[in-house]
């Protein structure tokens, strides 16, 4: 599938629940072509009502995380979540609604080809480590995920709520970046 196919397949989903209750798909947003691709859980009641992925406070917050290490939504980033239909309430997608979409995930990554992956949260994690994962022993160290480095950190929706682990987070993000950087010498 090429990405009008994929934006396609994703709008008529309907392989598990979740489609019942969205307003819109949210596929993702930003560079085609990037260096980094940040991975998160799943829309909430803003991104999808709006069909672009982390638009609320968290998504804010992750911009301002962006910002903070010279990064900007659409440039050389790319933003999608583990499932495209918002689970009700905000809840954590399960993991029949995570393997669902899993298929549209991995499509992405693909046609994405980022040199750098950045799980946001366990959900993320999870799914694309293909493992249990606690975010708090994960975290500071480099995964990969089909050949790609993969990072683990905090979801932004999270550290709005846990604020001693923004430090944390930024820990990771200096570990992305300098990561990124090695792999460009």
């Amino acid at each position: 599938m090429d990405w009008d196919e994929l934006r396609a397949s994703v709008a008529a989903c309907d392989a598990c629940e979740l489609c019942k209750t969205r307003k819109q798909a949210v596929l993702g947003v930003g560079d085609v072509s990037p260096e980094w691709l940040f991975v998160g859980e799943g829309p909430g009641a803003e991104e999808d009502a709006r069909g672009e992925p982390f638009v609320g406070q968290a998504g804010k917050l992750l911009d301002a995380m962006l910002a903070a290490i010279d990064l900007q939504r659409g440039r050389n980033v790319y933003i999608a979540n583990t499932v495209k239909c918002r689970p009700p309430g905000n809840r954590t997608p399960t993991p029949a609604e995570t393997a669902a979409c899993w298929p549209y995930l991995e499509r992405q990554i693909a046609l994405l080809k980022p040199k750098l992956i950045v799980a946001l949260g366990k959900p993320a994690a999870q799914t694309l480590l293909r493992t249990e994962v606690k975010v708090g022993e994960a975290r500071g160290r480099l995964f990969e995920y089909n050949g790609i480095t993969l990072i683990v950190t905090y979801h932004p929706a999270y550290l709005l709520r846990t604020l001693p682990d923004k430090a944390k987070a930024w820990e990771d993000l200096c570990l992305a970046r300098s990561t990124l950087r090695k792999m460009q010498k």
